[in-house]
């Protein structure tokens, strides 16, 4: 019998209780009555929420509204809204051909960011080639961690090598939100677990080199965090759909 590799997350101190409480938030969530009838638009909310997120996360940060509005050009947010809109039809081949999905992912986030030539092509580096092998094999089937816990290693390690030239982050935090989709675990993309990352993001940065350890109490670090994001993003289904059903 072949061992799971990420099994052993489970064990660090903190991490299973806060995995399960973080999948409860969003079980809670997704029982949000505007999700009934009204479920596309808080979708739609979600995926601009994450967009704005995201860029800010790489240091490009605009109004909500503005984004809203159509008025920010910025590369890089506009790469980020492309990669939120090309979540839900990536979902499918996401387990099936993940390291073609992460290139699909940086061409659409490093568009006017970085040359034609640089699209996406990871880095000519034998040691991040291995390491995305082995996280796409992961990716594959080759663990059964409960989906939280996958989704935060893709994000760490994508995080960490920085496989692609330019917003190499907007992929890593797409890959995460991936895995929740592919997986059943949030099939409409409705946790907005990137907002979770910038509401705390000293703490985002913080715990994301702490991954890079590869110690315990770095691995525990970065995944308590990532669960504490997964209940922001949960929180927010609820203060969309309360602002939807407000508003109709």
């Amino acid at each position: 019998m072949t061992t799971d590799p990420l099994a052993p997350l489970l064990a660090l101190a903190d991490v299973a209780p806060a995995v399960e409480q973080a999948r409860d938030r969003v079980d809670q969530a997704h029982r949000h009555r505007a999700l009934r009838r009204q479920g596309g638009q808080v979708a739609a909310e979600v995926s601009l929420r994450s967009a704005v997120a995201s860029a800010a996360l790489e240091g490009r940060v605009h109004d909500r509204e503005e984004v809203r509005a159509g008025t920010v050009t910025d590369p890089v947010l506009q790469g980020a809204l492309r990669v939120a809109g090309a979540l839900p039809g990536l979902s499918d081949l996401w387990s099936k051909a993940p390291r073609q999905v992460l290139a699909r992912l940086h061409v659409l986030a490093a568009r006017d960011v970085v040359t034609e030539e640089e699209l996406g092509r990871p880095v000519a580096d034998p040691v991040v080639a291995a390491r995305l092998d082995s996280l796409a094999a992961l990716v594959a089937g080759g663990t059964k961690v409960p989906p939280l816990v996958l989704a935060a290693v893709v994000h760490g390690e994508l995080l960490n090598l920085r496989p692609f030239p330019g917003p190499s982050g907007v992929v890593a935090r797409a890959a995460a939100r991936l895995v929740l989709i592919s997986t059943g675990f949030d099939p409409r993309g409705l946790v907005a677990v990137d907002v979770g990352h910038r509401e705390r993001e000293p703490e985002y940065v913080g715990a994301a080199g702490a991954f890079a350890t590869g110690t315990p109490d770095g691995l525990r670090s970065w995944l308590r965090h990532y669960m504490s994001a997964v209940e922001v993003g949960a929180d927010q289904i609820t203060l969309i759909g309360d602002e939807i059903l407000a508003a109709s």
